[in-house]
């Protein structure tokens, strides 16, 4: 009998799918990138990658998920007890990523606050780095607790924490099914009142308008699957995790698609948003629109600032949207990257839900204290880019070639749903995953590695990028290994048949 928590509606774990997909990035990396390979000609690479990495990753992951009825761990300890430990790695990745995207909403939630009186002032960049962060002179320096970060910190962690306790459908599907709709509402009203400033076309020109020459370059396309693979939460233990509350007769291969596009769009019209005001920025400040284009915590918290500054009328009530915004955005992916290792302790360790919260959001809180230090932004950049380009996507290419190589198992989940869904896999699916999804994922690889063995990323010292960079990002998969180490209950790698049906 399969006891395990299900979602109350499909409608509810499409949104927690979605709200997961939908993050920081969708809002300040998609359209930096794509305007930085090509403009609209980036399209083409972009919708290629979706058809032929994003979406079939991502009907891989919720068919493992939903035939293995388990967290990341458990669900590839089902698959094959010797692939356990990818399924850890995955969830020390998440853990990872859990510490330090808390304080970006911390300061997303700051800043709505700063927007209410432009606190800002006259010097958003002096503002962000002198008066808010504090930041020290030189990377490794802790420089003592900021404790105007640590404040929202602290109410990031209760907020998640909170719903997560309050478990699958009471907590995380009504936090998504509000959180979600009320962020696409307010994005609306952003991007309406950003197409009406002066300036918005020549900001959406630059941002839609194709570069074909771009077509043929090789850096182009391995952008395009980069920003597929990180946008739409694949290779990090969410999405196996979020479909094992699936119930069993539920439309895998539809909800993948459905789950894709809708991150798709979101992204398109965040791009629209941005590059409206940026347009806007550029009019105003009589400089060409390269000029004004970032991307990251530059464009989220100095751009968008000056932006709001300059606007000529409701400045505040624009820059509490737009930070709003980031927050509802940052919380709806924060919450399912923390349900990875709740889940995986949970089934590891037979502890309750409320323990397997308290131990593993407990223990993220506290590691996120790092990165509320005076010091915290050069440990949260150097970490966040060796686990992204040498964590996420390595976890993805190992688990790609994993199940289609060493184990074989496209074939068996290829079969799952199919049993389940509308949308019927073929040959694409398979040749996907075999050829063309590992070709790229390894070609990123390689250029990551060799990149970073030839220079230091940013710049740093080499003891700091190899202390919170290399050791972070070989961290994890050390940890995944010695958790896999301890067994499983003589039941817990059974797959639960008899599944309990909920309403759809």
């Amino acid at each position: 009998m399969d006891n395990r928590p299900q979602w109350g509606t499909r409608t509810g774990f499409i949104l927690a799918a979605a709200g997961s997909a939908v993050g920081l990035g969708n809002i300040w990396r998609f359209p930096a990138v794509a305007y930085e390979n090509g403009g609209g000609a980036f399209l083409i690479p972009y919708l290629f990658a979706l058809l032929t990495a994003g979406i079939p990753l991502l009907v891989m992951e919720f068919t493992i998920g939903h035939k293995y009825r388990g967290s990341s761990p458990l669900s590839f300890a089902r698959l094959n007890k010797k692939v356990e430990w990818l399924g850890w790695w995955q969830v020390g990745i998440s853990f990872v990523i859990a510490t330090y995207y808390a304080i970006i909403i911390a300061w997303a939630m700051s800043y709505t606050v700063f927007s209410f009186d432009l606190s800002w002032g006259s010097d958003p960049e002096s503002f962000l780095y002198g008066t808010h962060l504090q930041l020290t002179e030189q990377e490794g320096q802790f420089g003592g607790m900021n404790y105007s970060v640590l404040i929202p910190l602290a109410i990031v962690w209760i907020v998640v924490l909170g719903i997560l306790i309050k478990g699958i459908k009471k907590g995380i599907e009504i936090a998504n099914k509000i959180f979600l709709p009320t962020l696409v509402v307010l994005f609306l009203i952003i991007v309406i009142r950003a197409l009406t400033l002066d300036g918005a076309i020549e900001g959406l020109n630059a941002f839609f308008t194709p570069n074909w020459e771009t077509i043929t370059s090789g850096k182009v396309w391995v952008a395009a699957y980069g920003q597929i693979f990180f946008s739409l939460s694949i290779g990090f233990a969410i999405m196996v995790t979020y479909s094992s509350y699936l119930p069993k007769k539920s439309d895998i291969t539809n909800n993948a698609f459905i789950t894709a596009f809708f991150n798709s769009g979101f992204e398109l019209l965040a791009g629209i948003g941005v590059f409206s005001v940026l347009g806007f920025m550029a009019m105003q400040q009589g400089v060409d629109i390269s000029e004004v284009v970032k991307g990251g915590v530059g464009l989220a918290f100095v751009v968008f600032p000056q932006i709001i500054n300059e606007f000529p009328a409701f400045n505040q009530f624009f820059g509490v949207l737009f930070f709003l915004s980031l927050v509802l955005a940052g919380l709806t992916s924060l919450i399912s990257i923390v349900e990875t290792f709740v889940a995986g302790i949970q089934d590891k360790f037979h502890v309750s839900r409320t323990k397997a919260v308290a131990v593993g959001g407990g223990l993220a809180a506290v590691f996120s204290l790092l990165y509320a230090t005076k010091g915290g932004l050069y440990f949260l950049d150097v970490i966040d880019y060796f686990i992204n380009n040498l964590g996420v996507a390595l976890a993805g290419l190992v688990e790609v070639i994993a199940i289609g190589w060493i184990f074989r198992q496209l074939h068996s989940l290829q079969n799952h749903a199919n049993g389940v869904s509308d949308i019927l896999l073929g040959v694409w699916w398979k040749l996907c995953l075999l050829f063309i999804t590992p070709l790229v994922l390894g070609y990123m690889m390689f250029e990551n590695i060799r990149q970073n063995l030839s220079e230091n990323y940013g710049e740093y010292a080499t003891s700091f990028v190899v202390s919170y960079g290399w050791i972070v990002a070989g961290g994890v998969i050390l940890l995944g290994i010695l958790f896999s180490l301890k067994g499983w209950s003589k039941t817990s790698l059974s797959i639960p048949t008899d599944k309990k049906e909920v309403s759809k």
